[in-house]
């Protein structure tokens, strides 16, 4: 039953139970939504660190299955692992250059090792959660999403165009298709009820992915070439232990921390609420859990997957199950390489312009939750300026921090961290009552010989 609220229209909660025929299509449009950015840090990963084809599609598989199991312990926790919430995950992209600067300077086992070591650092935050809960306010948790919707916006756009080194970035063509997904997607969702709405990021995926074809933009040679069946092998790729790359990937953990934070928040968000305390420190523990074991298999870090919050507000499904069903078609693809391959061959711009519309809806989330839970006084203002400032600030002007460290480089320039450290630190630095300030500056601008009788504000 649709449960309108001043955000969107839920058309299933958290705990609804769509039919089965329903729940494969809804399920299979959050796959649609991340399954080419999942797949993207292993293939950026291998090739930096120069893998073989086979140890590539290894590493591809991998990332499918984990991402799916993830998936399904966040929606059907095991024990305190899991949010019991609508959470998509998939490989982070936080990670990559953590994890190239360590494969590069000592190896992909020492980057594996430091992966599974370093989760202990989410998965403790998870566990003791009270101990940092307070320090995680609507603020810093509205300005993280804000500055995710802002800072993907522009790689959204990116796909849209052909992708970033494709030799027909920005080709007429690749605006039309990209541009036909989004305004069938918008349309559906905006105009009609019912199927057409709920599976509009689907369907446009779709109408999309056939245009493109039907044009001859979609190479299906990966699918002739890929295996029919892959399994997990635990240590494929050996594991040391080193204390620098331990250290490193141990503060992207507090990273993606963050985020997920983020995006717990923005999914509860859809409900009009905050989250408690046990959906954020279920969900930081299945993260951590979830992404250790990844390492085991040759599987790099998940983390909860922004355009997933996205698909969630734009649909208002918000059913658990259609989310583990995701997961469990995602871990299916994962061995079953040829399944996978085709997703694969979906063209940047028709991933684009859906990518466009989630998170756009991410950043109108991040918003929200800044609207209904956040005075916008002079502290306030100054906090969002400043953090959104930066984080957006070292997105957009990378090479203002060229000359850094490199490892220095990887961690000022990710935009979540500078956002979410910069608002941690003056939220809890910054005192909250300026009431002196304010009768400061009262006491200057009001005459002293002329004082109200009485008042309905006197106290």
């Amino acid at each position: 039953m649709s449960r309108e609220t001043s955000n969107v229209d839920i058309i299933y909660g958290a705990d609804d139970r769509p039919p089965l025929l329903e729940s494969i299509p809804l399920g299979l449009q959050h796959i649609l939504a991340m399954i080419l950015p999942n797949i993207a840090p292993p293939l950026i990963i291998a090739g930096a660190v120069g893998l073989a084809t086979g140890q590539t599609t290894f590493l591809i598989q991998m990332a499918l299955i984990f991402a799916g199991l993830a998936t399904i312990v966040q929606a059907i926790p095991i024990g305190p692992v899991g949010a019991r919430l609508p959470i998509v995950m998939g490989t982070s992209f936080a990670f990559v250059g953590g994890i190239i600067g360590v494969a590069t300077q000592y190896s992909l086992a020492a980057a594996f090792g430091a992966c599974i070591v370093a989760a202990v650092v989410e998965i403790f935050i998870g566990w003791k959660f009270e101990w940092f809960e307070s320090y995680f306010t609507p603020l810093v948790n509205g300005l993280i999403v804000v500055i995710i919707g802002l800072y993907l916006i522009p790689v959204g756009m990116d796909y849209l165009a052909g992708g970033v080194e494709a030799s027909n970035y920005g080709a007429p063509v690749n605006l039309a298709i990209g541009g036909l997904v989004f305004v069938v997607a918008i349309g559906l969702n905006q105009l009609f009820s019912g199927y057409l709405r709920i599976l509009s990021l689907l369907i446009g995926i779709a109408v999309g992915y056939v245009t493109a074809a039907i044009l001859g933009l979609v190479d299906f040679s990966p699918v002739a070439s890929a295996g029919w069946f892959a399994y997990p092998v635990p240590l494929k790729f050996g594991i040391e232990f080193k204390p620098v790359p331990i250290l490193i990937l141990g503060v992207l953990y507090i990273t993606t921390s963050m985020e997920t934070i983020g995006h717990i928040s923005a999914i509860t968000a859809v409900e009009d609420r905050e989250p408690e305390e046990s959906e954020l420190k279920g969900g930081l523990i299945a993260d951590g859990v979830m992404s250790g074991l990844a390492g085991v298999f040759g599987a790099f870090p998940n983390t909860s997957f922004a355009q997933n919050v996205g698909v969630v507000t734009f649909t208002g499904i918000m059913s658990r199950i259609v989310v583990a069903i995701g997961g469990a078609i995602l871990v299916l693809f994962g061995f079953v390489p040829k399944v996978g391959a085709l997703f694969a061959t979906m063209p940047n711009p028709v991933l684009g312009g859906a990518t466009l519309v989630m998170f756009g809806m991410v950043l109108s989330n991040g918003f929200k939750i800044l609207n209904d839970n956040v005075t916008l006084n002079q502290r306030n203002m100054v906090i969002i300026a400043a953090s959104i400032g930066v984080g957006l600030g070292v997105a957009t002007r990378p090479d203002a921090l060229q000359q850094l460290p490199k490892q220095a480089q990887t961690f000022f320039g990710e935009a979540v961290v500078m956002t979410a450290l910069i608002s941690l630190i003056l939220d809890n630095v910054v005192p909250k009552d300026t009431s002196h300030v304010q009768q400061d500056t009262a006491d200057e601008s009001t005459p002293q010989d002329i004082t109200p009788a009485s008042s309905p504000d006197h106290e």
